[in-house]
Order: C-alpha cells, then structure tokens, then sequence
C-alpha cells in the first residue's frame, strides 16, 4: 500500500472528527479504524501496511493539530502492553485488544514488581499452577500504576520453581475484575495514590490467556521492559518544552537570580543533548528496529535530569519552596499524569520516584555497561542454581 496518500488521510480525519469538538476515545476510535494508529500494521488493526517510518509524520501532523495521544490517555497500555501483545498474541486476541487500548477504553497495569523483587524481577514468587485448561494464580504484587482502574494487566509468575530464576517464569494477560484480585491503593508523598499492592488469591485464569510458552516468560517480559523503557524517556518535546521549560519559569518568577543564571544554563545543555538523543532512538525505530539498549540511555537521562530540574526549582524559590501548596488537592481514581504544568514543589516530590519506576538508575547502568559497552556482568551465584534452593 505505499500509494496509500497518509497526508489525505489525516486531513480527512481532523475534518470528519475535529479534535477540539470530540472527546479523547472518540477521536482515538476514528484514527485507529482510518489505520493511523500504528500504520505498520496490516489493515483492521489500527494500520495500513506502511513503513513504520510513516507513523512519525502522522504523529507529528496530529499533535500540531491538537489532536489527543493515546499515551497520554493509556501509557501502560500503549507503550507496554501493545507491543507485547503484537509480538506474542494470537490474531484473535490482537483484534480484541487493540483498539480499546488505543481508545483508553480499556486501561491495562502492569504486574511485575514484588516485595521481595524489585530490580530483581526475575526473583519473584507469585506461583501459577496449571489446573487443566487453566492455571492458579497467588501472590503478591506491588507497585503496580493505574491498577485500581485497570481492565486487564500483564503479570509474569512462577511456574517451575526447579529450574533457575530466569527459566522457571511465564507470561500471562489478566482480567483485574477476576475473583481472588485484590487491589490497595498505595498514598504516595504528593498526596496521589496513583500505584497500589495487588494481591492475589487462587486466581483462576484460562491457558489461552498465556503470552509465549511455558518458561519463557522471561524472553516476553523483556520485551515489555524495553518498551517500557522507550515510553518513559523517550517522549520528544519541541525544544525547549517539557520539564526544562518548567525550571526557566521558575527561574523568570523569581526575578532571575544571576547566581542561579549558570546551572540553569547547564540543564538546559542537558535537556537539549537528551532530546537530540531521543530524536536519533526514534529516527531508528522508524525505521523498524525493535526497542533495545537506547530506552535504557533514555530512561536514565530523563530520570535524573527531571530530578535534577525541580531540585533547582525548589532552590531557586527559597523559603517558599519548602512549603506544598495548600490548595492542592489529590485527585483521586486518576489515570494518568501530567509532567509538566503542575505546581513545582509538587513535581519535585513526583520526581522522587523517576530513579526507582521503570527499573532503577543502577540496573539502567548496569544494562548499558554490559550489553552497550561490553563490560563484564557483576556476579550472579544464583544464575543457574534452581529458584527452590537460592536463598531468599
């Protein structure tokens, strides 16, 4: 289909369905059915067959429309659980999922992290035994976003705890409303409650709901994780926009101190040298190469570059900085958030958690020394003894 005439087709959907006079999911619905969701796909499910390339000019045509982003309405779905679901699903199920995804109709959370693994995912305990046709699930989870308006989740468990960590795990999708799915919302230092502990307790779920095979949940879950990586710091604002933009304002606000004038500058250099890099990962996933070690450079950079911007924006406000502002109220049951735009003291204490969502700044240096600059891997005395025998 490379006759296909892209620019044509978007100017039809922002006259069929003016995004200004449309909600979000409507819009969303209408540019997923005219396969400008991920052009790449085949026809019916979200795209046209067309380069992948393609879909940076789409993006960029409807952005500067104003046209709503289906990451901003479902980031867990639309950058994790959609590339996973079209490396590893069934036809059927592709077909089922992908247009609500795209629409923010179905929110999706993601269930990988425990409290006896974080960074080391590949530690986890949460079982699934096979139970005939279906398997039974029980554990906890935590730290899961969004799960509290979540309709479906990924969630990797331990299916064979005799073979080592890394090969005893596999790779399932979940209904949240399925009997036995507990979840507690967690309070966060902003007042949010945006992530939560899931619990989960003979949860019954059909093999047909099985991503990869048996064992091999690891291999899926990595392509999760590196997705993950690109949607949290890949995002590329025009220049001079996104969290850098908050730190100039503040810096205008508070009749720019001259001592305060140089290290502005310095994050400015920064913020500039990450969008450029961002620029270049996304010039190459267009041209159709999978998600690898740049999402973790990317998501390290932004991490502690958005730390380091509200950091200066709270020194920069003095006193005043020290004090949360009275009149902001927690909104509950929310979807997604906002990096930008907020008041800065609270997005100083948001940016706490930027180090540690995602797989933390350590592991993120680990992944680049190893896989990027072929240092040797730190030691790991459990690699290969059975997960049932490693010390816990």
């Amino acid at each position: 289909m490379s006759d296909v005439d892209v620019d044509g087709l978007v100017k039809q959907l922002l006259a069929d369905v003016p995004p200004d006079s449309n909600d979000a999911a409507t819009f969303l619905g209408a540019q997923f059915d005219a396969g400008l969701a991920w052009v790449h796909l085949p026809q019916g499910l979200g795209g046209l067959g067309l380069p992948r390339s393609t879909q940076g000019v789409v993006d960029e045509a409807l952005m500067a429309a104003g046209a709503p982003r289906s990451f901003n309405t479902n980031p867990i779905g639309y950058g994790m659980a959609a590339p996973t679901l079209r490396a590893y699903a069934t036809e059927a199920d592709l077909a089922r999922f992908l247009r609500p995804i795209f629409t923010g109709e179905q929110i999706w959370c993601q269930m990988f992290s425990e409290p006896g693994a974080g960074s080391d995912v590949a530690s986890l305990s949460t079982s699934a035994v096979r139970d005939g046709d279906e398997w039974v699930l029980n554990g906890q989870k935590v730290w899961t976003s969004l799960a509290h308006v979540a309709s479906w989740g990924l969630i990797v468990a331990r299916t064979d705890p005799s073979k080592p960590k890394h090969a005893g795990l596999t790779y399932f999708f979940l209904d949240m409303q399925s009997a036995g799915v507990d979840v507690r919302p967690l309070r966060q230092a902003t007042g949010d409650a945006e992530f939560n502990e899931v619990y989960l307790t003979d949860v019954r779920i059909p093999d047909t709901q099985r991503l990869g095979a048996v064992g091999e949940g690891w291999k899926v879950a990595i392509t999760t994780l590196m997705n993950e990586r690109v949607s949290i710091g890949g995002r590329v604002n025009p220049r001079g926009e996104g969290s850098i933009a908050d730190a100039v304002r503040v810096f205008r606000e508070n009749g720019r101190p001259p001592e305060y004038a140089d290290r502005l500058m310095q994050l400015w250099v920064r913020a500039e040298a990450l969008r450029l890099t961002n620029i270049r990962a996304r010039e190459q996933a267009k041209a159709g190469a999978d998600a690898g070690p740049e999402g973790s450079t990317a998501k390290l950079g932004d991490a502690e570059l958005n730390q380091d911007i509200y950091d200066f924006c709270v020194d920069v406000s003095g006193a005043d900085g020290l004090l949360f502002p009275m009149t902001y109220t927690p909104p509950e049951g929310q979807r997604t958030r906002s990096r930008t735009g907020r008041d800065h003291r609270y997005s100083y204490l948001r940016s706490m958690a930027n180090t540690i969502e995602g797989g933390t700044s350590e592991v993120m240096r680990n992944i680049l020394a190893e896989r990027v600059l072929g240092l040797p891997p730190e030691p790991r005395v459990d690699k290969d003894m059975p997960y049932s025998a490693s010390p816990r």
